[in-house]
């Protein structure tokens, strides 16, 4: 099977979103602690780009099968019939075995023993591995009872900050927690792109979520409350660590900038390609923020 099948499953515009947190969490216990473990880094960012072509493989295969898409869902392999249930189920298996041995070592460089801090770390990531596969797939998927909000919201903003920056320097910190929940916002932002783009679809084959729960109208001020949420997280970090200045002025002057540019453009989708640039617009710029947020940071802290 050509491997442009295959990057096609895999939705490249949605690693710029997986990567964020643990990215943030990694960056951010360099400027707490002015240390960086290289590995650690590498591994946590592995690990994500793993976990997230697993759930964008997992979608695919379990709309398919639950008939959420059908042949006219040309940018899916399965419903287009690019590439058969077997292959999928074999692709399937192998990250879901790549995250899992990536998770293993990534615990193990950050903890580097055997005790109960590894252990549940390592059930909290096998419950991620669990939540990126059944949020569409199984008998019962998750995803189409209106929870995938709540799911991305917990591990690919929490988890993913929080669990990166206590590998990186065996602690947590109470305000780490400000910025996780908001890149977790954020990342539910994304999630809320995609199901305002479907929302006349999901609807006719029973796929709950929250758009189908509270109309579009309702589902364009939800996103706006996401977005904005996330700004002011994360300006309720720089008040608790007493780093207001340019930091501060940053997150609401350019970030809220730059959202209310994707709102207004997000309003005035039409097709599937004009909502599929904001969901890579929106993914890109969850990442430029952070990074910048981030950058930020050390360089405060460094003068």
């Amino acid at each position: 099977m050509p491997v442009n099948i295959y990057i096609q499953a895999a939705r490249l515009r949605t690693l710029p979103l997986a990567i964020a947190g643990t990215i943030t969490g990694n960056l951010l216990a360099y400027s707490e602690s002015g240390s960086l473990n290289g590995l650690v880094f590498l591994f946590s960012v592995l690990t994500a780009v793993f976990l997230q072509i697993l759930s964008n493989y997992a979608n695919d295969y379990g709309d398919f099968k639950n008939g959420a898409d059908t042949s006219e869902r040309t940018d899916r392999v399965m419903a287009s019939g690019l590439m058969t249930e077997k292959k999928m189920k074999g692709a399937i298996t192998l990250l879901i075995i790549s995250t899992l041995f990536s998770g293993i070592a990534l615990l193990w460089l950050g903890v580097q023993t055997f005790n109960t801090s590894f252990f549940v770390l390592l059930g909290l990531g096998i419950l991620g591995i669990m939540a990126a596969y059944f949020y569409t797939a199984g008998k019962r998927p998750y995803g189409y009872i209106g929870l995938g909000d709540l799911s991305v919201f917990l591990f690919f903003g929490l988890l993913a900050v929080v669990g990166t920056f206590y590998l990186q320097t065996q602690s947590v910190e109470s305000h780490i927690w400000w910025v996780g929940a908001a890149i977790g916002l954020l990342s539910v932002g994304v999630l809320n792109v995609n199901n305002i783009r479907d929302i006349e679809s999901d609807k006719s084959k029973n796929k709950i979520t929250i758009p189908v729960i509270i109309g579009y109208s309702s589902a364009l001020k939800y996103h706006l409350v996401l977005l904005f949420g996330a700004v002011i997280l994360l300006t309720i970090y720089s008040i608790f660590t007493i780093k207001l200045g340019v930091i501060l002025v940053s997150n609401y002057l350019i970030f809220s900038l730059l959202i209310y540019l994707h709102y207004e453009a997000l309003k005035h989708c039409i097709n599937r390609t004009d909502y599929n640039k904001q969901l890579k617009f929106l993914s890109l710029l969850t990442l430029g923020m952070m990074l910048y947020f981030c950058l930020s940071e050390i360089l405060f802290n460094s003068i």
